[in-house]
């Protein structure tokens, strides 16, 4: 596959210090795969780990949790491992077989990733399932759940409503 950094929309990091969140972009090659993206999360300082937040080509995003030792992913739509290295990283990450021509566009990993922030499965689920999202809409639903929702808007140039 070529290099697709080009395509990504934005890469951010999400991180609370002294209870404040804070977003911090995230530059390539640190969003190419979930290994590198989550070495450059855990240089970050923060209270509960950080958060990447990667959306590639209005197509689909990633989310990517660490805390400590620990790595959780979530990719919004399966079928983007078929055209995105980044999507491919997470499928291999979280150990599943690659997508089949019939599948359908579902997403993967850990939908209760951010539950101790405020964002339940449930909740994900539910915010997955709209379609007619495109995956800056979705994040900006999830940033504005978690506290810093008009913060990422701005950062990420959406206007708030």
């Amino acid at each position: 596959m070529p290099d697709q950094s080009g395509e990504v929309d934005f890469a951010l990091a999400a991180f609370r210090e002294d209870g404040d969140w804070q977003l911090q972009d995230i530059a390539s090659p640190a969003f190419d795969s979930v290994e590198s993206l989550s070495h450059a999360l855990r240089r970050l300082p923060g209270d509960a780990g950080a958060v990447g937040m990667v959306a590639v080509d209005e197509d689909f995003f990633l989310l990517v949790r660490v805390e400590g030792s620990s790595t959780r992913v979530l990719l919004s739509d399966v079928t983007a491992a078929d055209e995105w290295e980044l999507a491919q990283s997470a499928i291999d990450f979280l150990g599943l077989p690659p997508p089949e021509d019939d599948d359908v566009e579902v997403p993967a990993g850990d939908l209760d990733l951010l539950a101790d922030l405020g964002l339940h499965a449930v909740e994900m689920g539910a915010l997955l399932d709209d379609v007619e999202l495109y995956p800056d809409e979705v994040l900006s639903d999830i940033a504005g759940r978690l506290g810093f929702g008009k913060l990422f808007d701005d950062t990420v140039g959406l206007t708030s409503a």
